[in-house]
């Protein structure tokens, strides 16, 4: 498994006489080390009392031609070995600034620096990054800059990435210890070089990628600790080359396709894997104690289900990426389709746990002589159950995995409009009574759920827009939406007195407010809910923006079209408005 495993000083890591290129493969997440181990790293070597440990490196010989060299495939180390020659590449830079004033053998030891980032023979790198996000490019313009013999070529926001970030952070650091030791750049920029130099790393080197992977996961002491999603992948590369049913680079661009298709949230990637398992356990091999697929056993599930059948397992992983990332709306559509605005209802509604059902539908659509048609009356109608479930609460949330895979299990048999007919009857025997979803919306729904009671605010306005008088009520800045949810009756305390007067004066208006302020009847949504804030009612119902504009309870939204002609605002009116709006919304997510 382990050909060899030696401690080396980094002088000889990356022996300037050397022929040893370390290389990371494509497969490598890209650079994510940040300021906080940036910092720690400096601070570690500068304060060291000896040679500071610096981990361990996992390497994989992929040396074919002796005339190239030892060619060692990182494995991991890749965010240990890149800082550190992004450290060295800083201080090589303040040493060729000051190239003048240092004496024949510091400048000596300045070329063999540069030969230690930059190979002498054939001006290849020592260290070569991968090349997402940019990487490679970055870290060659890093080496120009450096005064290295690299070309290097500056690409957009080069400056704001990372590589780019962590040799500035570098660069001032040393300027820092000269300023603070009272010292020269150059002396300061020489203590770092030799703290670098005499620090120690453990080098191993495996025989295969499986044995790499396998032993990359017993160690994991990365100062970026590695996620389920991670764990899975290197598994999946390992299982690739040790059974023979692909190369450890094909198995890498199934896995970036499937990737691809669910976007860089980790969250996203991770439910995925869980409801992939959940949808089609039925077709995978059987995982013992495993009826569901949670965060806690995920990792044990995959390496049971890759190990039995790795090459159905990756294509079919692959097909249901791309299914799952349409339903959770992962790319911006131009044009989008009636079933696509549909999914991107149910995930404003939070109902991401039915993924599972929808993937599974979605995958069998053929089989299941199911329309786009049937799939988004399924879905209309998971909207429907999780505005009553996520405002009150039934069934509880960890019902919902079991609940959508015996709905899976129930319309196996089903065909066309019957699936539609199976679904929305498990949905209706699973949900809270219209009594109790009333109950809730009449209820202070601000205090239940503020998610939802957006949710039900905006859809009724979206409903009465046409396309002259429609507005994106989605629309987000700094990830922030900007129609927000307005108190009409003002929530917070001090009540201006024109409210007070208004609702019956002294402890009948604090009663009155403590009573109403959260109730539906009392809730509006607007843009412009800085503007309006404890101001009288006449005056929110008139406001207007310094162009004229009405911003308040006039502009045009149907939801303020009663807001709009009132001139006080009451208990009664909060009243009369919520059971109105409560009538509305029971009428609009029905489950029947």
């Amino acid at each position: 498994m382990i050909t060899s495993a030696n401690q080396y000083p980094v002088h000889m890591l990356f022996s300037h006489d050397g022929n040893i290129l370390y290389r990371v493969p494509a497969y490598q997440r890209e650079y994510s080390w940040q300021k906080a181990q940036w910092e720690d790293l400096f601070e570690d070597l500068i304060e060291a009392d000896g040679a500071h440990f610096l981990g361990t490196i996992i390497t994989l010989d992929q040396t074919t031609d002796s005339l190239e060299g030892n060619i060692l495939q990182v494995i991991d180390g890749q965010q240990r070995l890149t800082t550190l020659t992004l450290l060295l590449a800083a201080v090589h830079s303040v040493l060729k600034e000051h190239i003048d004033t240092l004496d024949d053998d510091t400048r000596t030891d300045v070329t063999n620096l540069g030969r230690q980032l930059v190979r002498k023979a054939d001006g290849q790198l020592r260290v070569t990054p991968q090349q997402q996000g940019q990487n490679l490019a970055d870290y060659r313009k890093v080496l120009e800059d450096a005064s290295l013999p690299i070309q290097g070529e500056w690409r957009p926001y080069y400056p704001s990435r990372r590589i780019a970030k962590c040799y500035q952070f570098f660069r001032s650091a040393i300027v820092k210890l000269a300023e603070t030791d009272g010292v020269t750049e150059p002396k300061a920029a020489l203590q770092v070089h030799e703290a670098a130099m005499k620090a120690v790393i453990v080098k191993i080197v495996v025989a295969s990628h499986a044995d790499a992977f396998v032993l990359f996961e017993s160690l994991n002491n990365r100062g970026m600790p590695l996620s389920p999603v991670d764990l899975i992948k290197n598994h999946l590369l390992a299982q690739s080359e040790k059974k023979g049913v692909m190369d450890v680079d094909e198995a890498f661009r199934h896995w970036n396709e499937m990737l691809n298709s669910l976007g860089d949230n980790y969250a996203i990637q991770e439910r995925f894997l869980r409801h992939y398992f959940n949808a089609f356990k039925a077709e995978l091999p059987d995982v013992a104690n495993a009826t569901v697929a949670t965060k806690s056993n995920l990792i044990r599930i995959y390496e049971t289900v890759l190990g039995q059948e790795l090459g159905s397992v990756v294509a079919a992983l692959v097909a249901a990426s791309k299914v799952y990332g349409r339903i959770n709306c992962v790319l911006e559509l131009d044009r989008p389709t009636a079933l696509d605005r549909a999914f991107q209802g149910l995930m404003r509604a939070q109902g991401a746990p039915s993924y599972v059902l929808l993937m599974w539908l979605m995958s069998k659509r053929e089989e299941l002589e199911l329309t786009d048609s049937h799939i988004e009356d399924v879905v209309h109608q998971l909207v429907s159950f999780f505005v009553r479930r996520n405002l009150t609460g039934y069934p509880q949330t960890y019902a919902l995995a079991k609940l959508f895979m015996d709905t899976i299990d129930a319309v196996r048999e089903a065909r066309g409009e019957g699936v539609v007919v199976a679904v929305r009857q498990r949905l209706v025997d699973a949900s809270a009574s219209d009594k109790d979803f009333r109950a809730r919306l009449t209820g202070r729904i601000y205090e239940e759920s503020t998610d939802v009671a957006r949710f039900i605010l905006a859809t009724l306005a979206e409903d009465a827009m046409t396309k002259e008088t429609e507005v994106d009520l989605w629309r987000q800045e700094k990830n922030h939406f900007v129609w927000t949810i307005e108190h009409i009756l003002p929530q917070g305390e001090n009540l201006p007195a024109a409210w007070q007067e208004m609702l019956g004066g002294g402890q009948l208006a604090g009663r009155v407010q403590e009573e109403q302020r959260h109730r539906l009847g009392n809730l509006t949504i607007t843009a412009y809910n800085s503007n309006l804030g404890n101001k009288s009612f006449v005056e929110k119902r008139d406001r207007r923006d310094s162009k004229g504009r009405p911003i308040g309870y006039r502009n045009g939204l149907s939801l303020n079209a009663e807001l709009s002609t009132k001139e006080r605002w009451t208990a009664q009116d909060i009243d009369e408005r919520t059971d109105q709006l409560a009538d509305q919304v029971i009428k609009r997510f029905p489950l029947m």
